[in-house]
């Protein structure tokens, strides 16, 4: 990546500077409002109602959707005397990210319902309803960083300065208008910083604790939530061995990822690991470590943003989950919507239906959906 221009979300000169803030309560989003408003921007902060009542997690300061969350936002919007609103995008978000994260538990993946609440919400929705309401431009507290880069017309999304709350790995999903269209003052900051912006403008959230959950899944009990929101119980099955050996029963195939040892209830001489699931017998194969590793993967569903095809392979570094270390690999597109991954070093429990992500240096240069 050559001829890259300096970060323009701050200030640049061919951005105009009305511009919608997402507010989740949090403290990052609520610094993030204040820097721009510190380079002239004219801001409205905007809160997202996600649930219906029968569906709203309030449980603790811990989720980003509960009524205290709305309260942060309002007082910090109030102390920087801009206007603040909610949104109501339950019945989206239900059909987009909840219904999504549950059919796919049902068809035997582990998806990721934050990137598609940035997909199809976030960065969706609320550009939609920033152009209703005459807004150039929106704004979030995510940890990344954002370039144009002359040499090929098109906007990069780069990593964040502070690696250890970097979020690329959950915006890979952001097309070219989005990115054009959209402001992340966070992405040159240490979280450190941000907290002490917070605390020397008095702001109510500045020691607040960062959301760790799914929103709707707060106690991180996603099979107990998946059996209530489908309003049924998974059928129990067998464990198995890779021979096909009966080790003993599961409590439902839903309730299991690959990698999992914990929970299993099964007594072995050594440790036994989920190494897939069967959706169609019902049944949970179990493993030795070793076998969780494999060296390829396929991906489809595929966002590009660093360019606009791939039309030979490439040296890439990847990750296939948020937390993990990118791996050296070789990238090749197959067709417009699925790429080929083949890792130099085979790497642990790659599960359908998570995330893969590459990237050259610090620029993301796409991801897509395991299968």
């Amino acid at each position: 990546m050559t001829n890259q221009t300096t970060n323009p979300d701050l200030g640049a000169a061919d951005i105009s500077l009305k511009t919608i803030v997402a507010m989740s309560g949090g403290v990052d989003s609520s610094v993030a409002a204040l820097l721009l408003q510190n380079e002239g921007h004219t801001l409205v902060g905007i809160t997202l109602k996600l649930f219906t009542n029968e569906h709203a997690c309030i449980k603790n300061e811990r989720t980003c959707c509960s009524l205290n969350d709305v309260a942060d936002a309002q007082s910090v919007c109030y102390r920087m005397n801009i206007p603040h609103y909610v949104f109501n995008f339950s019945e989206d978000f239900r059909t987009n990210v909840m219904d999504r994260f549950a059919t796919s538990y049902e068809k035997g993946y582990t998806p990721n319902p934050c990137i598609d609440c940035n997909r199809y919400i976030k960065f969706d929705k609320l550009l939609q309803r920033a152009k209703q309401l005459d807004f150039n431009n929106i704004a979030t507290g995510h940890y990344v960083q954002r370039e144009y880069d002359t040499s090929t017309g098109r906007y990069l999304l780069k990593k964040a300065v502070d690696e250890s709350k970097d979020q690329s790995y959950v915006l890979f999903c952001l097309t070219q208008e989005q990115l054009s269209k959209t402001l992340f003052p966070l992405g040159g900051l240490l979280k450190s910083q941000v907290r002490e912006i917070a605390l020397e403008n008095g702001f109510i959230n500045a020691k607040k604790h960062d959301s760790q959950d799914i929103c709707f899944v707060p106690d991180g009990d996603y099979y107990a939530f998946l059996k209530e929101y489908l309003q049924r119980d998974f059928p129990k099955g067998n464990f198995i061995d890779e021979a096909g050996t009966v080790l003993g029963k599961h409590d439902g195939i839903a309730k299991y990822t690959v990698g999992q040892r914990k929970g299993l209830g099964i007594s072995s001489p050594a440790p036994l690991y989920v190494k897939e699931k069967n959706l169609e017998a019902n049944t949970v194969i179990l493993s030795a470590e070793d076998h969780l590793y494999q060296k390829s993967l396929t991906a489809t569903d595929i966002n590009l943003i660093a360019y606009d095809k791939i039309p030979s392979p490439i040296k890439v570094k990847a990750k296939t989950r948020y937390k993990q270390k990118e791996q050296t690999a070789i990238l090749e597109q197959i067709d417009e919507t699925s790429v080929h991954i083949e890792f130099e070093s085979p790497q642990r429990a790659i599960t359908k239906g998570q995330a893969v992500v590459f990237y050259e240096d610090d620029v993301v240069v796409g991801g897509g959906t395991i299968v």
